[in-house]
């Protein structure tokens, strides 16, 4: 610099220094958003904007219906909400993965065709397993799952799949059958997601937001080939309708049978009924031309005489109750509770006697899990004290205890 102007070399070696920067930023901006968009328009050339909305929307009826499942195996409130559909491969998502995971598979057997994944975080299905077996939910999430968990799990996820293909057999008008569930844990990032759907074929992700009470505010991921995503789109537009099951009108036609004797004896555990006869429409003019059927003789019918219902009762059914028989149950037994203020309380020593509010002879009360099971009467057996039941409540007022 000379006179305090610049010399050309001063100002090329500027303008070089400055826009080698500006050049680098603005071609690697380029680049970014071509990379995006690039990725958007492979997205939308597979599936438009409305076909994902439709997916989600179908995600999010059937889901709502395997929430219900999941809060009656929970018996806390669920909700599955919020569907984000984005397509992806399964080589993709092992990437984005924490293992482990609990994985559930299904085949569609009629009605649509190919599989469903259902992924669930083993965070969550710690919390879950410990709800269905009696506990409060509160449990430390870095645990490993014991067998009889994992089995626990797989059940609901069983249900909740089970539910979700009856909601689609609503939504679609016609049958929907799915094949026995494969599940499994998956533990490493390595292994294959699924036996069925290779790690370079598009898939259709939906992920869900699944709130469990206060216990849990996590995600679930239901997984679809790309094949049986655009089967649902089209049942869903009204584009597939040669698979479609209509309802056939039944129509019961009353036969002149001579043979027939005139007493039928009424038995408690079977009936009988007319026969019936699957009329088309081009059967209905002709049957509506016949003439009219002279009228069969009179029979003899017995009302049916039910067994009254016991007074102890509804025997609830217990489903796969095998998978649970060894968990552990904690027993107490209360004999007697009382009030005391925390000036009391706090001129308790040595010696204080707290008089409770139940009778010497009266029944002490058994707890399952902190919940009242039957009454008792107090023993010595070999030393130890015991309890020798007395009475078991109803389940009837097992119900109203839960309340």
């Amino acid at each position: 610099m000379s006179n305090g102007f610049l010399s050309q070399e001063e100002i090329d070696s500027l303008l070089n220094g400055g826009g080698s920067s500006d050049d680098g930023s603005a071609a690697e901006e380029s680049v970014d958003n071509f990379s995006e968009e690039a990725v958007n328009s492979d997205e939308n050339s597979l599936l438009t904007e409305v076909e994902k909305d439709l997916l989600g929307e179908v995600g999010n009826i059937s889901m709502g219906a395997a929430s219900t499942a999941l809060a009656q195996c929970t018996n806390q409130p669920v909700n599955i909400t919020t569907p984000v559909v984005s397509i992806t491969t399964l080589g993709e998502l092992r990437k984005e993965f924490e293992v482990p995971n609990i994985v559930l598979e299904v085949g569609y057997t009629s009605g649509i065709v190919g599989q469903n994944i259902l992924v669930m975080k083993s965070t969550d299905a710690i919390v879950i397993a410990n709800l269905m077996m009696g506990g409060n939910g509160e449990v430390n999430t870095e645990q490993q799952l014991s067998d009889i968990e994992i089995s626990a799990v797989q059940e609901a996820m069983n249900q909740m799949i089970g539910s979700a293909a009856t909601s689609m057999a609503t939504m679609f008008a016609r049958e929907v059958n799915i094949s026995p569930p494969i599940s499994r844990t998956w533990k490493e990032n390595t292994v294959p997601l699924s036996d069925n759907i290779a790690d370079d074929e598009k898939v259709v992700k939906i992920s869900f937001r699944l709130t469990i009470g206060t216990l849990i505010d996590s995600n679930i991921m239901q997984i679809l080939p790309l094949e049986t995503a655009k089967k649902v789109i089209a049942i869903m537009m009204g584009e597939d309708t040669g698979t479609v099951e209509e309802p056939v009108q039944e129509s019961t036609v009353q036969a002149a049978t001579p043979a027939q004797p005139k007493t039928i004896e009424q038995q408690p555990a079977a009936y009988q009924e007319a026969p019936h006869v699957e009329a088309s429409p081009q059967m209905q003019p002709q049957m509506q031309s016949q003439p009219q059927m002279a009228p069969q003789p009179p029979v003899e019918v017995n009302k049916v005489n039910f067994e009254p219902l016991s007074n102890g009762g509804v025997k609830p059914v217990h489903n796969n109750i095998d998978l649970i028989l060894d968990v552990p149950l904690e027993i107490s037994v209360v004999l007697g509770r009382t009030k005391k203020s925390i000036k009391e309380i706090l001129d308790l020593g040595n010696g204080s006697l707290i008089e409770l509010d139940k009778l010497a002879d009266e029944p002490v009360e058994i707890l399952v899990n902190g919940k009242k099971i039957a009454n008792g009467e107090v023993v010595v057996v070999d030393e130890n004290f015991g309890v020798r039941i007395t009475n078991v409540i109803s389940g009837e007022e097992r119900i109203k205890s839960l309340k």
